[in-house]
This record gives C-alpha cells, structure tokens and sequence, in this order.
C-alpha cells in the first residue's frame, strides 16, 4: 500500500526584510478548509475519487497520512493532484500521534460512522485560538442514532444510521461537514437545521452531489440530504482559497505594492471586500483576476454620524473570523480608528502584543476587543508564529515594517499557506527561510 509521508519539520524561522512594496501575480491555491472534508469523504466510496487543485501543505499530507493509516490509497499523482481509492477500510481506528496536529481529523468520524459502523477517534489538534467545541458533532451523531463513549478517545458505534431532523447548537463548520457526510449513506430524509454555510462546506456538498448524493439548500443555513445506497467515483477541482486571497489583499495594501491575484471566485469574496473597503482598501475584479491597484491611502470609513467603525467576525456570511488578524494588520496602517471585535475565538487576538512591540497603536481591551489606530510605522521585531492565520498576519506585518525581522515555528504557517516564501518572492519579497 502506498504511504504518504508527513515529514517533521525543523525549527525553522522565516527572516524578512520589510518596506519593500510587492508587486506581481500570484495564483490562489486551493482552499485548505474544503481540501480536508474533500478528503474525508472520499472514504464514503469504494471507487476511485481524483482530486485537483489541492493545496500541498502540512494539514493535508496530515489528513493523507490518517486516510493511509486506514487502509486507504490516497497518493499524490501530481503536483497538486491527489487520488483517493478507498476500496477497502480495514480500520476504524485513528492514529492518535497524527490526528494531534489537525482539527480536521475528527472529520473522518462521519465517513467511518456510514462505511462501517464504528469510528475511535481521539480529540483533535490544531490551532490554539480558543475553545473549540465538539458538542455539536457528538450531539448530532446521538440524534443520528450513535452510541458514544467518551474518554481519552471518542468510541463511536451504531447498528445503522438513521435520518432525522438536527438543529445545531452552533452553526459550526466541521459538525455539519461531519453531520452531511454521515447522512449522505442514510436511508430516509436528514435535515440539517442552523448549518454553517462557508465556501468550504458548499465546496463538499457539492463535490457530493457529483458523487451521486443528493443535498438541498447549498449555500443555505438548512441543509436536506436524501440518503443514498452508494456514491461512485469521479473528479472534483478544490474551490480556491478566499482566506489566502484576502491574506494577499491586505498583504498589497500594507506594502503598496501593485498584485494581481489570479483564479479567486468572487462570489466568495462577498463578506470580505466591504470590510477591506471600510480600511480603505480598493479592488478591481474582471472575471477571475482580482487586481490592488498600487500606493493606495488607506482610510478608514467612520460610520455615520462620525462614530467609530466596527469589524466584527461570524459565521458565514459575516467577515470570516480566519481573516481577522489581517485586519488587524491593514488597520495598523490605514488613517483612522477602528474596533476589531473578535467574537468567535478567545484567543485569536493575544498575538497583537508582538504587533505593538512593533510600533503598532493598539489597544487590548479584552480577550475579543482591540481598539487599533493608525497609520503607525512598524519596525522589524522577533516573533514566533502562535497559529496558522496569525503568523501569516506576522508575515505582513513584517512585510511592511522597516528593518529585519524574524518569525519562529513558522511549521504553523506552512499548515495553511502551501510554499509561501517561494510565493511571495515571486512578488519581490526579501524573505528568506533559515534553520533554527
């Protein structure tokens, strides 16, 4: 059986020369967060599943090797290609030491749970950005007719799923990724009530419906999926990455730099770009190209009657709570004041102290609320990166800064943006990786 191998990462650190502008083009990758349900799913068919578009990074090799560990083919055929043939399933049972670097290996559960019964999944790892609850997931396989015991793993197990009507206590992603696969096999009507809505949950149900399941309500809160015998194989293109994109927005903003982002979908950019306008940044889109216009003045919009603004997160379709802390970096350089209220993650904003011993006027008001102003001159600064989307905000921010910095466990930033120095020097970044 072919392995796919998750090579240990060194302590590297990324070295940056910042005040450079970036200019170029760059092409979005595939989106991560679609990318791993993609690949869980794959394991609700016996026949051979292609994917393309696939991002070549950490959290994916991860999931490759957990879909592996299973008795599952899953190999890289190319660059970004990935075929999944999962024939056979000879175990339920996931790699504790694997599934402790991603959240997404609980999504395995759902597809283990429809194929044979049974699934033993231990508690899942990834960024540590505040309480992330599986109550959602537990509650929904127990209406879905699961038996579960909890301890130092998850023992699940069932006779034969049944369909039911489910409303969720949270509208979180991966509990309906879990909730959707799971149903997909199960005879009779599952309807998925306050489900998450996110481009990545509409990329999985649609690579579904391709497979042969049948699901209402895409790009809806309420989800119907009529349980089928049996989905066959096939091919399915990754949707891009809207988070990277609006990384890379703001990433031209702060530099003023003059880049061209190719292969974005637009439609999922319609909760971001009002809030990059409100800090003053502007976009031009002609098809699937998305232009920054160089030397931008960023201001930031106050709302009526002169009040200061608000950016605040939610569930789709509100602003996404992963491009938070790129916010946070534009605002540092746009004219104004602005609250960013972080209402998802408790610990998604604790990364703004390094900001501040960079030059950055931003006040800390609790776990969820900043106050930031600007414009403020940022100087080079040592950072370790906390999290995959705060180190990318590190990256920016020392993009942007004068002088040299250093940004350490950047393994963190490699889980979610596939060979991202290598990208940005293609922009004419000064950036390098060293070990150490």
């Amino acid at each position: 059986m072919a392995q796919t191998a998750v090579t240990e990462v060194l302590a590297e650190s990324f070295v940056i020369e910042g005040g450079q502008p970036l200019s170029g083009r760059i092409t979005a990758a595939g989106n991560k967060n679609a990318a791993l349900p993609i690949l869980a799913a794959c394991l609700l068919t016996s026949e051979p599943v292609v994917l393309h578009n696939v991002p070549r990074i950490r959290d994916v090799e991860t999931m490759m090797a957990l879909i592996n560990a299973l008795g599952v083919e899953a190999d890289w055929t190319g660059n970004n290609e990935v075929r999944v043939h999962a024939a056979e399933l000879t175990s339920g049972e996931l790699d504790a030491d694997l599934a402790s670097r991603i959240r997404a290996s609980f999504l395995l559960a759902g597809p283990l749970l429809a194929r044979l019964g049974r699934a033993s999944v231990p508690p899942p790892g990834g960024d540590v950005i505040g309480r992330r609850r599986l109550d959602p997931h537990i509650h929904a396989f127990a209406e879905l007719g699961v038996e579960i015991d909890i301890g130092a793993r998850f023992e699940l197990r069932t006779d034969g799923l049944r369909s039911k009507h489910i409303f969720l206590d949270e509208a979180s992603v991966m509990a309906t990724e879990n909730t959707v696969m799971a149903a997909a096999l199960t005879r009779g009507e599952t309807v998925i009530g306050n489900a998450a809505c996110e481009p990545h949950v509409q990329d999985l149900c649609r690579f579904l419906v391709s497979l042969g399941a049948q699901i209402q309500g895409i790009e809806s809160n309420v989800l119907r999926i009529q349980g089928v015998d049996s989905l066959a194989g096939g091919q399915w293109r990754i949707s891009p990455e809207h988070i990277e994109v609006g990384s890379f927005i703001g990433l031209a903003a702060v530099t003023g730099g003059d880049i061209t982002i190719d292969e974005v979908e637009p439609k999922d950019l319609a909760a971001i770009l009002p809030t990059l306008e409100r800090l003053g940044v502007h976009v031009e889109i002609d098809g699937t190209t998305l232009r920054v216009p160089p030397n931008q003045e960023l201001v930031i919009r106050d709302d009526l009657g002169d009040q200061i603004p608000k950016v605040e997160d939610g569930p789709w379709p509100a602003f996404p709570a992963d491009l938070t802390s790129i916010a946070v970096i534009v605002a540092t350089q746009a004219r104004g004041t602005v609250l960013i209220f972080e209402k998802m993650f408790e610990s998604r904003l604790f990364f703004v102290d390094k900001l501040v011993s960079m030059g950055a006027r931003i006040i800390l008001c609790d776990p969820h609320r900043a106050v930031v102003t600007g414009p403020a001159k940022l100087y080079g600064q040592q950072m370790s990166s906390p999290d995959i989307r705060a180190g990318m905000a590190m990256l920016l921010a020392a993009l942007c800064a004068e002088g040299t910095s250093t940004i350490g466990n950047i393994g963190e930033i490699d889980r979610g943006y596939e060979r991202i120095d290598e990208r940005l020097r293609s922009l004419g970044a000064r950036i390098e990786r060293v070990d150490g």
